[in-house]
């Protein structure tokens, strides 16, 4: 399989007054087409700041990041924010909907900010609302939606697009027990489909449904385990 991620080397540093502190403390990391990864780590570890990275919204101090082969690391912001839209699916753990908009809008969005037609926008929102089984609430609200419904509007949008990596900030964070199963049966859907999946989470549970869970602690990644391998790396 090919990488879609590599990261090599990298390190985030904060000046807090005098002193120097690393966020991420010279990270190495491969993601392959096609994976299921769960980033796993205390509050502190750096798993979000490495998050970010991964997803281009934030750029190493030190060290090289690969995405799908282009080295990215160097990039201005406008260009990140054109290789988030063209290759990133977010999915947050607040959904981050327009309340003003229907779930058809919502999804939709992406799709505005490349520059397609109304009916191409539209079609690729109906197409990915009926993926996550919620073609009959495309002109609700977000109020009128509930928790799990939200996140699979949420979801909807992030596959609208068809990227290449879906990221997933505790998508289930906010959802009840039912609603959490709900959304987590659609990522081992789209995962089965072919999707390469991002995961952060701090409940092992949620992280079982990956086929690899990699650990973050005080800024590197200490454990790296494959599940179908049964292969646990301890890297420190």
């Amino acid at each position: 399989m090919a990488n879609v991620v590599t990261i090599t080397g990298v390190k985030k540093l904060y000046k807090m007054g005098s002193e120097t502190v690393a966020a991420l403390n010279g990270v190495d990391l491969k993601i392959d087409s096609g994976e299921f990864v769960a980033l796993m780590g205390p509050s502190g570890s750096g798993k979000s700041t490495l998050m970010n990275i991964l997803g281009c919204l934030d750029r190493p101090s030190v060290g090289s990041y690969k995405l799908l082969g282009q080295e990215v690391s160097g990039l201005s912001d406008d260009e990140l924010a054109r290789i988030r839209n063209k290759t990133i699916g977010f999915v947050f753990q607040n959904f981050n909907l327009l309340p003003k908009l229907t779930s058809l809008e919502n999804v939709a969005l992406p799709a505005v900010y490349a520059g397609l037609s109304t009916k191409e926008r539209l079609s690729l929102a109906m197409d990915a609302l009926k993926k996550v089984s919620l073609s009959d609430r495309a002109e609700h609200l977000p109020s009128e939606l509930s928790g799990g419904q939200r996140q699979r509007v949420a979801i909807a949008r992030a596959i609208a697009m068809k990227p290449s990596i879906i990221m997933a900030d505790e998508p289930t964070g906010n959802l009840d027990t039912k609603s959490t199963g709900e959304i987590m049966e659609i990522f081992r859907d789209l995962h089965a489909a072919g999707s390469t999946i991002i995961l952060v989470t701090h409940e092992p549970d949620i992280a079982q449904a990956a086929d690899r869970q990699i650990l973050v602690k005080d800024g590197q990644i200490v454990k790296d385990i494959t599940k179908d391998s049964h292969e646990i790396i301890d890297i420190v």
